[in-house]
Order: structure tokens, then C-alpha cells, then sequence
């Protein structure tokens, strides 16, 4: 589960888009990043197992603005990320089937994919399960075959970039820093998979254990769709976008029936992203307004299946604005464009959750630990404080920029506009969802008078 819930395929190639240093990055992050932040998720998902997830964690520890800012960012990356994933789509269809299709069309393929997504969002997540388990299979078959390919093409072909020892060492020019976040990105969701405790026989044993091998196979697939895109394409000339299919093209020699059957696959895959995240978003959301940190639209539900309808009809809504301002925004990558604000924001929710395991270690030591991180107070500051350091520098090299060249400033603006612009209006959301629970309290207090 910890490998299906966590592989995303489309961020493959923005990863690739590093170069061959991304090798050292994804060793360096997985040790520094993911293993304590598995570790963490763990802990904290087994031991309060409530329905608000991070955001409830964050509360319990800083109070209710800081879990509202954490539902709040949790739930806002989604929308975003849909209509990021809705304009790959349909760039994919053009690739694969050679079409050149007007906007308004585009326009509309992509409106069908988000409320498609919409929709299936507003019933339990075993009525899609089979969704999953496709999807599941589909991203393996396109990791290996692109890893294969691409092994197949360098020895009969050499490599399309060299990979000597030099230039596997970290890269630290602007562009490669900017892409680091996505790495950090691809290893983000288990949190998800720690709600799972109840059913395994030995949690103690078991969560650890799916925290390393997960995170290994994790790893392992990334890199192998690296190495393809790496054989197949210069780093300088892959695109974030198409750079997947792009690179199947170059492998094969041209768009052939197998080529489109791994572009259909792909396309699934983006919907069943969507599908797997959007149950817990939702929740989280919905979890919040209840308790009034976020506004009452999240705590819509449909009455027969108790699922949080307004969050996902809000998702809809959000990513049709975007897909249908998209064409007018002067942006040549617009998926990267959006792609990048939902990175942004999904990490940005997760910095006051490292914080939170440690002052909630110290508020309430007597609560029972299913499982419980080992080491003394120094290992706990140390995975506590390297990976929340390391998000708050991977968004710094995201959204600020660093020097004024006209391709710095050309990516970064937008994002850190869009970045300024969504944290604006959560604390706008967040102020009158406290207002309501101030009237909510004080109607409460007269009626106990």
C-alpha cells in the first residue's frame, strides 16, 4: 500500500528534470527525509488515530489556527494538483494520438476529467478500489518498462547524458535546486498508510518494515523511469510535462501501439492519483470546518453515505477556475505552473507536523504508543529538525527567486504569487470559521445560564 498510495507517475519526469545528480539527491533524501518523516507518521498516525489526520496532530500540539492553516494548505494543494494533472491529460492525448485540438476543446476534456474526479470522490473509497489496484499495476508496468528501455538503448546506444562520477555529484545551480521539492513531493503520503495499523498483527514490527522497504522500492522505481527518460532524452531538452511519453517515443523510435497503450495507462494513472488522495484531503477538510477552523461549505455530506460532498464539489469548482484561466496565463509550461503551487502548499502543510511529535511527546506522555519512535532526546530533535529544515529550504528554492534573470523571475513569480495569494485567503477562511465558533460558544454559555 505504502508503494501504490505514494508512487505518483507524472512526477517522474520533473525529478528527471535534475539530472544525473538527482541519484545523489534521492539517496541523501531518503535518509534525511523519509525515514524520520516515516517514523514520525507512524507514531502520531497509530496514537491518535482520529479523522483529522495531520491536521488534527498540529492542533493537539499549537492550537486551533495552526491545525485550520494545516487543513487549509492540506486540502488547497488538491484542487491545484487536479487541474495540474487535467492539463496533462489532455497534453498526453496530443502526443499519443497526434491531435491538434482548439481550446475550447481542451478546455472541455479537461472540465469532464475534474468533475469525473469530482464525482467518484463523493462515495467510499471501496467502491473505487478497483480504480486503485489498476492504477497500481498500470505505474509499475510504466516504471519497468521505461527503466528497461532505457537500459536497452544505452548499451546499444549510449547514453543521451553522461553519467560519470563527476556529474552524479550534487548539482546546486538554481534550476536543479528549484526541482529538489519534488523529490521530497514523491516521498510524501504515509501518513495514509499508518491508518492501516489496525489491521496488521504486529504494528511495532510491521510499520518500521514497511517504512524502509517501502520507501526503497519507492526510490528504486523513480530512478529506473529516471534512467529511461536519462537514456532517452539531455537533461537540458526534457520537459516536465511530456518528458515521460517523450522519452517512450525516443526508446521505441516512434508512436506505435505500444507507445499509445502506455499513454492510455498513464492517463489512468492521473485519475486514480486523484481518486487515492482524495478520500483523506476531504476528510481532513471536512474534519476541520467541523470543528470550526475551516468554513462551513467542508462540512457538507451526503446524507446516506456520510461522504464530504462539499469539499469535493469545492475541489471541482477551484480546478475548473484554473483550467479555465490557464489559457490566459503567459506561462509556456502551465502544468509546471500548477504543478509546482500544489507542491508548494502540500509541503508547506507538512512543516508544523515535526514540531507537533515533539511537544506532543512532552504534553501528553502517558497516552499509549502502538508504535513509538526509538532513541533518546537527541535522535528525536535530529529527525525532528533536519526534515522540517529541509522543507522550509526546498520551498525557499521553489518560490523565491534567486537571481534576476528573466528565466528565474518567469517561473517563480507565479508561484510565489499563487503561494502569497492562497495563504491570504486560507487566513481570511480561517478568521470567520473562528468567528462562527465564538458565536457557537457564546450561544452555548447563555443557553447554560
Amino acid at each position: 500500500m505504502a508503494v501504490c498510495v505514494i508512487l505518483v507517475v507524472e512526477s517522474a519526469a520533473p525529478a528527471a528534470a535534475i539530472g544525473p545528480s538527482q541519484f545523489f539527491w534521492w539517496g541523501l533524501l531518503l535518509l534525511l527525509f523519509f525515514l524520520p518523516y516515516g517514523l514520525i507518521s507512524a507514531e502520531l498516525g497509530t496514537t491518535y488515530d482520529d479523522e483529522g489526520g495531520i491536521y488534527d496532530w498540529v492542533k493537539r500540539a499549537f492550537g486551533r489556527r495552526w491545525g485550520g492553516r494545516v487543513a487549509w494548505l492540506y486540502w488547497v494543494n488538491f484542487p491545484i494538483w487536479m487541474a495540474s494533472l487535467a492539463v496533462l491529460f489532455t497534453g498526453v492525448i496530443t502526443q499519443i494520438f497526434g491531435l491538434e485540438l482548439s481550446i475550447p476543446v481542451v478546455i472541455a476534456i479537461q472540465l469532464i476529467f475534474i468533475w469525473v474526479i469530482s464525482a467518484i470522490s463523493c462515495f467510499p473509497v471501496s467502491d473505487s478500489k478497483w480504480i486503485l489496484n489498476i492504477a497500481a499495476i498500470f505505474k509499475v508496468f510504466i516504471m519497468v518498462s521505461l527503466g528497461g528501455l532505457g537500459i536497452y538503448f544505452a548499451i546499444n546506444n549510449g547514453m543521451a547524458n553522461d553519467l560519470s562520477p563527476q556529474n552524479l555529484l550534487p548539482d546546486f545551480s538554481i534550476d536543479s535546486l528549484a526541482f529538489i521539492s519534488v523529490i521530497i513531493f514523491n516521498f510524501l503520503g504515509f501518513e495514509v498508510v499508518t491508518t492501516m495499523a489496525g489491521d496488521m498483527e504486529n504494528p511495532k514490527k510491521q510499520i518500521p518494515q514497511a517504512i524502509i522497504f517501502g520507501g526503497i522500492l519507492i526510490a528504486f522505481f523513480y530512478l529506473l523511469a529516471a534512467f529511461g527518460m536519462g537514456a532517452a532524452i539531455p537533461t537540458s531538452e526534457l520537459s516536465t510535462s511530456g518528458g515521460l511519453i517523450d522519452s517512450f517515443i525516443m526508446l521505441v523510435g516512434s508512436v506505435n501501439p505500444f507507445v499509445i497503450a502506455v499513454g492510455i495507462m498513464f492517463m489512468f494513472t492521473l485519475a486514480a492519483n486523484l481518486v487515492s488522495w482524495a478520500l483523506g484531503v476531504n476528510y481532513v477538510a471536512m474534519y476541520a470546518a467541523r470543528n470550526n477552523d475551516l468554513p462551513k461549505v467542508f462540512r457538507i455530506v451526503n446524507p446516506k453515505n456520510d461522504m464530504p460532498i462539499g469539499a469535493s464539489i469545492l475541489n471541482g469548482v477551484v480546478a475548473s477556475i484554473l483550467v479555465i484561466a490557464a489559457p490566459f496565463i503567459p506561462n509556456e509550461n502551465i502544468f509546471w505552473a500548477f504543478f509546482a503551487l500544489n507542491v508548494v502548499a502540500l509541503l508547506a502543510s507538512y512543516i508544523m507536523m515535526f514540531p507537533a511529535f515533539l511537544r506532543l511527546r512532552k504534553i501528553d506522555p502517558d497516552r499509549e504508543r502502538p508504535f513509538k519512535v526509538p532513541g533518546g532526546p537527541v535522535v528525536l530533535r535530529l529527525i525532528t529538525y533536519v526534515p522540517m529544515v529541509l522543507l522550509i529550504i526546498t520551498l525557499i528554492f521553489s518560490i523565491v527567486p534567486l537571481d534576476f534573470s528573466e528565466a528565474e523571475l518567469g517561473t517563480k513569480i507565479p508561484i510565489l504569487v499563487g503561494s502569497i495569494l492562497a495563504i491570504v485567503i486560507g487566513e481570511i477562511c480561517i478568521h470567520f470559521a473562528g468567528k462562527d465558533k465564538e458565536k457557537l460558544e457564546g450561544v452555548s454559555v447563555n443557553e447554560n445560564n
